[in-house]
C-alpha cells in the first residue's frame, strides 16, 4: 500500500535543509488535530496525509522512518493508519505523545458515528435518511470493488500469490472457513517460506525497501532514538498494564451481568476481532458483517452496508464501523436501559474493546521494532496474509452486491459448500442502476471517493422523494 501511497516521492529536495526545531507535546497537538480531521479515504488516504504532513511539510521523521513504522504496523492486527500515528506520536513523545496522536485520530469517527447511529435509530426508515443510506450502498459498493483491484495488482504478484488469494474466497465465500484461520493458515505459510528463503515471498513483502534519508532534514532520521526507550521489564509491564485496562471491562461485564447480556456479547466478540484484524477494515468487515447479521441477529444485512457508508463519509479509521455495530445491538436489546442509552453504551464499549489492544500493540512493541528490520520470515508471513485477503475483500464486495442489488437470498447448501443464492425476482432496478453509475464514477470517470458518495448519496434521495425507491 504505502508504495503507491509514497511513489515519486523525492527525499533529495531536503537534502541541504537543516532539521526543524524540536517540538513540544503541546505544539504538536495541532498538526495531529490537523491530521485527524484530514483523515478520510481508508488507509491509503489516511497515510498519504500522514506522510504529506509529518514527512514533507513538517520534517518530524524520514522516509525511512516512516516506512519501518508503517512495516511493523501492518505486521499488526488493527487499523495501520491509526496505529501509525500512535507509533510517530510515541516516537516524538513517549507513552504521552502516543495516546494523543492515537486517541486523536479515532475522535472525530467516534463523534460523528455516534450522531449518525442516534439519527439512524430515531429516523432511519423516514425520508430522507432512509434514501441517503439508499444511495451510500451503491457507493459503498463501488469503492469497495476498487479497495479489491487495488490491493490485488500490489499483493498478487505471480502464480503462488494468486493461488493464495483464490483458496481464501473459496475458502470464506463456499465453505464458511472463519477469517482467523484463513489469517493463520496464510500467514504460517508465508512465514515458513520465508523463513526457507523462498523468493516467492519476498515479492511484494511489506511496504518497500527502506529508504535512505539526506542524514540531517528531519527531526528523527535512521540514526536517532525515539524519546521513549524501554528494558524488557519495562516493556513486559507496559504490556501488563494497557492488557488490563483492554480486559478489565470484559470481564466485570462478564461476572456482573453474565456471559449473555448483550454488553458481554459486545465485548467479548470484538475483543476477539481485535486480535485478527489483519489486513485492515475491508477485509475483516466480512467476518464482522456475517457474525453481526447471521450468527447474532444484531443487524439485518442493508444496516451493515448503511454502517458502512457512514464510515466512509466520516473521519477516522474505517472499522469505526463496529461502533455502528455495538450501537444497533445494545439498542435492539436495551434490558433495564432506555434504548438511545443503552446504544450509546453499546457503541462506546464497541470502540474501547477494539482500540484498546492498539495502544497495547504500539507500547508493548515499539521498543523492539528495530529488531524486525530485514526479518524474511516476518515479511513473508505479511505478503502472504496480504495475499490472502484480497480473497477475502472479494468476498466482501460479492456479499456486499447480492444484499444491494437483491432485496432476498436463499441459503443452499451441498456437502462442505455453503452458499446464499439471490431470489431473481426479488431484483432491486433502481439498486443496480445506482451502483452501476457509481461505478462509472469511480472507474470511468474518476471522481474520487468523496464526490461518489455525495453524488450517490443526492440520488438516493431523489429516488426515495420519488417513491421509487
Amino acid at each position: 500500500m504505502a508504495d503507491a501511497v509514497l511513489n515519486g516521492r523525492a527525499v533529495q529536495e531536503d537534502a541541504h535543509r537543516p532539521p526543524p526545531a524540536p517540538v513540544t507535546l503541546r505544539q504538536a497537538l495541532p498538526v495531529w488535530l490537523r491530521v485527524a480531521a484530514l483523515s478520510f479515504g481508508g488507509p491509503a488516504g489516511q497515510i498519504a496525509v500522514m506522510h504529506r504532513i509529518l514527512v514533507e511539510e513538517r520534517r518530524w521523521v524520514s522516509e525511512g522512518r516512516f516506512l519501518h513504522a508503517l512495516n511493523f504496523c501492518t505486521l499488526l492486527p488493527g487499523p495501520e493508519a491509526q496505529q501509525l500515528a500512535t507509533y510517530i506520536g510515541w516516537l516524538m513523545h513517549g507513552t504521552r505523545g502516543g495516546l494523543v496522536a492515537g486517541c486523536l485520530f479515532v475522535l472525530p469517527g467516534l463523534v460523528a458515528i455516534m450522531a449518525l447511529s442516534w439519527v439512524y435509530a430515531l429516523y432511519g426508515k423516514a425520508g430522507f435518511v432512509a434514501g441517503l443510506f439508499f444511495g451510500l450502498k451503491a457507493a459503498v459498493l463501488a469503492i469497495v470493488i476498487q479497495a479489491v483491484l487495488r490491493i490485488g495488482r500490489k499483493a498478487l504478484k505471480g502464480p503462488a500469490m494468486v493461488a493464495l488469494a483464490a483458496a481464501s474466497f473459496v475458502g470464506i465465500f463456499l465453505l464458511d472457513v472463519p477469517f482467523p484461520l484463513i489469517v493463520l493458515a496464510a500467514g504460517t505459510v508465508g512465514y515458513l517460506g520465508g523463513r526457507a528463503g523462498s523468493r516467492i515471498f519476498a515479492a511484494g513483502a511489506g511496504h518497500g525497501a527502506s529508504v535512505q534519508d539526506d542524514g540531517g532534514a528531519y527531526l528523527f532520521g535512521e540514526e536517532q532514538s525515539p524519546q521513549e526507550r524501554a528494558s524488557a521489564g519495562q516493556t513486559l509491564r507496559v504490556a501488563g498494564i494497557w492488557a488490563a485496562l483492554w480486559l478489565a471491562p470484559v470481564l466485570a461485564l462478564l461476572a456482573l451481568l453474565g456471559p449473555d447480556s448483550v454488553f458481554s456479547l459486545i465485548a467479548v466478540f470484538f475483543s476477539k476481532m481485535a486480535m485478527v484484524t489483519f489486513g485492515g477494515a475491508y477485509a475483516v468487515l466480512s467476518y464482522v458483517a456475517q457474525q453481526a447479521v447471521e450468527q447474532y441477529g444484531w443487524l439485518r444485512p442493508g444496516e451493515m452496508l448503511d454502517g458502512l457508508g457512514m464510515a466512509e463519509t466520516t473521519p477516522g479509521p474505517l472499522i469505526m464501523v463496529t461502533q455502528f455495530v455495538g450501537f444497533l445491538a445494545a439498542y435492539r436489546s436495551p434490558g433495564s436501559l432506555p434504548p438511545l442509552l443503552a446504544g450509546t453504551l453499546g457503541g462506546l464499549l464497541t470502540t474501547w474493546v477494539t482500540f484498546a489492544p492498539c495502544f497495547l500493540w504500539i507500547f508493548a512493541g515499539a521498543p523492539s521494532i528495530e529488531r524486525l528490520r530485514g526479518n524474511r520470515a516476518l515479511a513473508g508471513a505479511l505478503s502472504a496474509i496480504t495475499a490472502a485477503v484480497v480473497g477475502v475483500i472479494l468476498n466482501l464486495a460479492v456479499w456486499f452486491a447480492l444484499h444491494t442489488i437483491f432485496a432476498e437470498l436463499r441459503p443452499v447448501a451441498a456437502g462442505p459448500i455453503r452458499i446464499d443464492l439471490p431470489v431473481p425476482g426479488s431484483l432491486d432496478p433502481w439498486a443496480l442502476a445506482l451502483a452501476a453509475a457509481a461505478l462509472v464514477a469511480t472507474f470511468a470517470l474518476r471522481l474520487g471517493m468523496l464526490p461518489t458518495l455525495a453524488a450517490c448519496s443526492c440520488a438516493g434521495i431523489l429516488l426515495h422523494w420519488a417513491g421509487w425507491a
